[in-house]
């Protein structure tokens, strides 16, 4: 064998920059690593000293019956389609079935903007100049007489070529991928109808004398190169708003990895402690956590008592005391003393990396709603292609001559007709009409779906802590005994708790502060953690804690037994407090439910909504709560799988169901219900996770969410039938059908009446909504 410094293999390279695994601890490393090993003809690298000399004691461990530790590791994310996940594959590209961008499947927090993003935003804001100056001459051109409306077509022209060959190029693409793939969709119609107008306006351009006298007006034949640019570039100002909102379904899982912390304090052998990166840590490594530091990793305790906060993994409102032989969980904060750990779990292995898998799952396994436009565009995209080629054969065989120019000509004012301005429109604007009303009242729609999905819904999981509750601890009530009032009993304990870090030490001093109670310098203090704390105050012994401290003291508790038991199962904790050796009464800390909780429940259950609650809380508490709501199906001592599976459970028993949480714990849950709603008073990973956010944590807020999305589902039904009406008015036209009687055909008046009442209406019926109640 041989050590790294003093020889390196000759024929190593990493010229193609390949990767290999780490023997003992599975990391990924790029040669040379932190040292090389040549062992039965096979090259090993290590991402330590201290894995490199854990081979060298003994290779066999760790060399297996193949050379496989060495194989290089394959690099390139795995894309697949939001709406079709099914499709995978290595690197970006575009869905052979819908035209969607493909998504990262698990992104990373290096991730910089969507290049396809970047790309649609610079064809959008580089052409929308051209795309008004071809509006306004094609408008306005004749009035203002700058030029002749010959010279005026050719400007047009060459306008549009860049609008057209460059900004709408994409959408040429997808369109025909749509019939390679035999897949008609929305692009199709797009390609269709705007590439059938270009070439049509280019052929008029260069070669009038082709068309019939009567296709003459004002000197020139008409042209619909304005149509063309308009369509692109409110295609392309779609594609920017929904590639916007499409990014963040990866925000949820960004925030997951940024909770970790970036570095562990790692003590060696030698007892030397020293700070190294996260990817650094084995399994077995000692580490020191200090207090407001983050678990590094899931582990054991080993040295130390403290206070974990774990709300946002467990659900737990309470920070959980923590002492040698004790599970600590990776990414909780610890609140006050200081721990020595043992990693017992590192990378994907941990609880947090288990949330992150859950929660990109979920939001891969829920397929987003078909939108209504696109389905009915499959059908109609072939309707419109076929009656284009029957008013084709039918002019070029029946019509007057020169009939096959005729042909032409009606054939492609079909497809220019069909061409779908205000189809664009008709969904976008009523989902921005909606989420900018709903923003007003304090509720944020992530994206279209939830908006459509959530008039749907008849079953609701909520969260307790901090969705039902405030999530925090609040000071509940004090109860003194014999001499001692209430008043005094808070007073001592809080002047007591004045040199403690504990939050629910915090939540009593807070208390008494805001009730104007003088309190005094502790003159001793000793932390006793996990059972209370000792000390003096005013020359008098005190002892405030939990049962196990009264029995070191020698205080009974049986005088107010009732009533700490109440409280309990009013889901409280409970604390005593001892005056030199005697017992002078208890105080309670709780988590209150919010004022408008009641409320919101009582208006989801007169909507027909089955109300769940799922929380990491004791199922005592659990109960005690949902008796006080009214929530008769209850689950307590959750952990985020089971929430998941909750989930899955009501939406296999036929029910739509929507989520409702604020933690990291909801988040997989959050993600997989059809709806997810997240408490804005919560955390960023709650909120990434969800499609629906209630900025004030209010759950009063779902009502009028779902009175919204009603409303907008609504809506978008009328604007689409106005959008396609237009398109069923003025394809008979277009096709020559009452040319026998009326001797009609398509004229540009026509065709810009027709977009410009259809995405009239499509607008002016969309704004209505702001001023509904």
């Amino acid at each position: 064998m041989n050590n790294p410094e003093h020889e390196q293999h000759p024929h190593v390279e990493n010229t193609d920059g390949s990767q290999f695994k780490d023997p003992v601890c599975g990391m990924t490393v790029a040669p040379p690593g932190k040292g090389h090993v040549l062992h039965n003809d096979h090259d090993y690298f290590f991402c330590s000293e201290k894995c490199l000399h854990k081979f060298e004691a003994d290779p066999s461990q760790y060399d297996g019956t193949t050379p496989q530790t060495i194989q290089p590791v394959v690099e390139g994310a795995i894309y697949t389609c939001p709406m079709h996940p099914e499709i995978r594959q290595n690197g970006p590209g575009v869905c052979p079935k819908c035209g969607m961008a493909l998504e990262p499947e698990l992104p990373s927090l290096d991730d910089e903007e969507n290049p396809e993003l970047k790309d649609f935003k610079q064809r959008f804001w580089w052409t929308l100049p051209l795309t008004i100056v071809v509006t306004v001459l094609a408008m306005f051109g004749h009035k203002l007489g700058l030029m002749s409306m010959a010279m005026q077509t050719w400007v047009e022209f060459v306008l549009s070529v860049p609008i057209t060959l460059w900004a709408g190029w994409p959408f040429f693409e997808r369109g025909f991928q749509s019939v390679i793939n035999r897949s008609p969709n929305m692009w199709t119609l797009i390609g269709l109808g705007t590439g059938a107008a270009f070439l049509y306006s280019v052929v008029a351009t260069f070669a009038p004398q082709v068309f019939p006298e009567s296709f003459f007006a004002m000197g020139r034949v008409s042209v619909y190169f304005e149509a063309v640019a308009v369509i692109i570039s409110l295609t392309l100002l779609g594609q920017v708003m929904e590639l916007k909102a499409r990014s963040q379904t990866s925000a949820a899982i960004k925030s997951l990895l940024g909770l970790s912390p970036k570095t562990a304090r790692r003590i060696g052998s030698d007892g030397v402690e020293e700070d190294i990166p996260l990817s650094n840590v084995h399994v077995g490594d000692k580490l020191r956590i200090r207090p407001g530091e983050k678990i590094p990793v899931d582990g054991v305790v080993l040295e130390g008592e403290s206070a974990l906060d774990e709300s946002m993994l467990t659900g737990e409102p309470l920070p959980v005391s923590k002492r040698p032989g004790d599970k600590v969980i990776g990414a909780t904060m610890n609140t006050s003393g200081s721990l020595v750990m043992r990693s017992e779990r590192i990378g994907s292995a941990t609880v947090l990396a288990q949330i992150i898998q859950m929660v990109a799952q979920a939001q891969r396994s829920r397929a987003p709603m078909q939108r209504m436009a696109d389905i009915v565009a499959g059908y109609f995209v072939v309707t419109v292609v076929l009656i284009s080629l029957l008013t084709f054969v039918v002019w070029g065989l029946f019509g007057p001559q020169p009939s096959w120019v005729y042909a032409l000509i009606n054939a492609v004012a079909v497809l220019i007709i069909a061409c779908p301005c205000a189809l664009g429109l008709a969904t976008p604007m009523s989902i921005m009409v909606a989420t900018g009303r709903a923003a007003t009242q304090g509720i944020l729609f992530r994206d279209a779906a939830a908006i459509e999905n959530l008039r749907k819904v008849n079953a609701l999981i909520v969260d307790k802590t901090g969705t039902l509750t405030e999530g925090k601890p609040a000071f509940n009530k004090a109860i003194g005994i014999g001499e001692f009032s209430d008043g005094e009993v808070l007073r001592l304990a809080a002047s007591l708790d004045q040199g403690s870090e504990h939050p629910l030490a915090e939540a009593i001093v807070r208390a008494a502060r805001e009730q104007g109670v003088s309190l005094l310098a502790p003159e001793e203090f000793e932390s006793s953690s996990g059972i209370g704390v000792r000390g003096k105050v005013d020359g008098k012994s005190l002892s405030l804690g939990n049962t196990t401290l009264m029995t070191q003291v020698g205080v009974s508790v049986e005088a107010l037994r009732n009533e700490a038991e109440q409280l309990r199962s009013e889901g409280a904790s409970v604390f005593y407090l001892a005056v030199d050796g005697q017992f002078a009464g208890l105080l309670a800390v709780a988590d209150p439910i919010k004022t408008t909780t009641p409320e919101a429940l009582k208006t989801l259950a007169e909507s027909g909504i089955k109300v769940v609650m799922a929380t990491g809380d004791g199922l005592t508490t659990a109960k005690s709560v949902g008796a006080k709501l009214g929530i008769s199906e209850v689950y307590g001592e959750v952990k985020p799988q089971d929430k998941l599976n909750l989930v899955e459970s009501l939406q296999k028993q036929g029910y739509v169901v929507a989520m409702a949480g604020d933690g990291i714990n909801d988040a997989p849950a959050l993600a997989k219900a059809d709806v997810g709603i997240a408490m804005g008073t919560g955390t960023d990973v709650a909120m990434n996770s969800a499609q629906l956010t209630l900025v004030k944590g209010d759950l009063r807020g779902i009502s009028v969410a779902r009175e919204i999305s009603v409303g907008t589902v609504r809506n978008m039904k009328q604007n689409l039938m106005f959008a396609f009406l237009y398109n069923a008015l003025g394809i008979p036209i277009a096709a020559g059908a009452f040319y026998p009687l009326t001797g009609w055909l398509l004229s540009p008046l026509i065709a810009a009446l027709a977009m410009s009442f259809s995405s009239a209406s499509v607008i002016t019926n969309a704004l209505r909504m702001r001023g509904s109640k």
